[in-house]
């Protein structure tokens, strides 16, 4: 369904997915690198030689900058990332959902798996619904920001010759190849612990234990790889338990990604574009918050994977407490300022947001299997996008 979204925006891709657009500079930039060269001063007496007044350039230079056609290098670094990551959920997704969420006319393709989707039942009684939900925002997502990009010229994502990778063989998957690896995944549960604490934010440096630790220790399965992974009982559970806490890794990447791009745009059209899609994933890291906190407790026979009872010793108190789903009141910015709900982390410095979007994916099993080329080029998107500073 993706890549006959992708054609109805383009004639053609153009193969070569990290080049930026190349946009002649605009009058604005020009003033700004001259304002630099010659001076705040130098400038505003040419103005007012010339008979415009300083407040009178002011106004221009601001409906210039609201100019929805002016994106800067930047603003299209920024939006190739998001488009690119977008892409990469929708895949993840369309597996879950053809297996375990409802297949129609908005998600199309898979029949679903019975056993699987008992498990995540187990969760809750509408993760079905949820799941396709889910899907299908993603599918919007990408499908936008493409078809964004195109409309101004820019070179939107296309990933199509990076479907290589070996989906499930059970029953109800389609055969077909995919993006994203969903039976290898070893999956940080420390975003459970780290929107509970009230004293640490990773903007600081603080680290945050995992609340699922057996997860961090092993290649598990997120769907069923074959029949085989439907029984015993205990078995495929544990693997709708690991779906569960997967969609809340995957999607608390998505609450701080956003924001933390949108502090690299120039153009008041994109940031409007990351500020409304960004609040919609957080949307999403709630619901499977709360979900997974539903998980059985229980040891995979086959593995030796422990799901714990979060609200029994050891685990328990604020910070395992299942019921706890929204963001505790942290340290931001300063420690010197009062506790406040955020989403986290949002911090620039460093790594940046997308770079260190690509690494937890990549150390999450996501993409085992990809060849070389998919890193370089997924690697260069996150640079690039990292590197964005408003205005340039």
């Amino acid at each position: 369904m993706e890549h006959n979204a992708q054609q109805a925006q383009k004639e053609k891709i153009m193969e070569e997915n990290v080049q930026p657009s190349k946009r002649p500079s605009s009058r604005r930039s020009f003033l700004r690198k001259g304002l630099v060269a010659g001076g705040a001063g130098t400038i505003g007496a040419a103005l007012l030689a010339n008979g415009l007044a300083l407040p009178a350039f002011a106004e221009e230079r601001d409906r210039d900058k609201e100019r929805s056609d002016d994106l800067t290098s930047g603003d299209v670094a920024i939006l190739r990332f998001a488009a690119a990551i977008e892409i990469l959920e929708t895949d993840l997704w369309q597996q879950y959902n053809e297996l375990g969420g409802i297949q129609d006319s908005e998600v199309p393709g898979g029949s679903g798996s019975a056993p699987y989707i008992n498990g995540l039942l187990q969760l809750d009684g509408d993760m079905s619904q949820y799941i396709h939900d889910n899907t299908e925002d993603e599918i919007s997502h990408f499908t936008f920001l493409n078809a964004y990009l195109a409309s101004k010229g820019a070179n939107p994502v296309d990933l199509d010759k990076f479907r290589t990778l070996k989906g499930s063989q059970a029953t109800g998957a389609q055969d077909k190849k995919r993006l994203t690896n969903l039976m290898q995944l070893t999956v940080d549960t420390s975003w459970w612990t780290r929107y509970r604490s009230r004293t640490q934010n990773p903007d600081f440096g603080d680290t945050f234990p995992p609340a699922i630790p057996g997860l961090l220790k092993g290649q598990f399965p997120a769907i069923p790889r074959s029949n085989a992974d439907l029984a015993p009982a205990n078995h495929i559970q544990a693997i709708a338990n690991t779906a569960g806490f997967h969609f809340g890794f995957i999607e608390q990447g998505g609450s701080s990604l956003y924001p933390t791009l949108a502090q690299g745009a120039t153009n008041l059209e994109v940031l409007r574009i990351l500020l409304s899609i960004g609040p919609v994933e957080t949307s999403h890291f709630q619901t499977w918050h709360d979900k997974a906190g539903n998980a059985p407790a229980l040891t995979d026979p086959t593995n030796g994977l422990v799901f714990p009872d979060l609200n029994a010793a050891p685990f328990g108190g604020e910070d395992f407490q299942t019921n706890l789903i929204m963001p505790e009141p942290t340290i931001f910015l300063s420690r010197s300022l009062p506790a406040v709900s955020i989403i986290r982390p949002t911090q620039i410095a460093g790594s940046g947001g997308a770079v260190a979007t690509v690494k937890a994916w990549t150390a999450d099993g996501l993409f085992i299997g990809q060849s070389p080329e998919f890193f370089t080029v997924l690697q260069q998107l996150a640079e690039q996008a990292d590197a964005a500073r408003r205005g340039f």
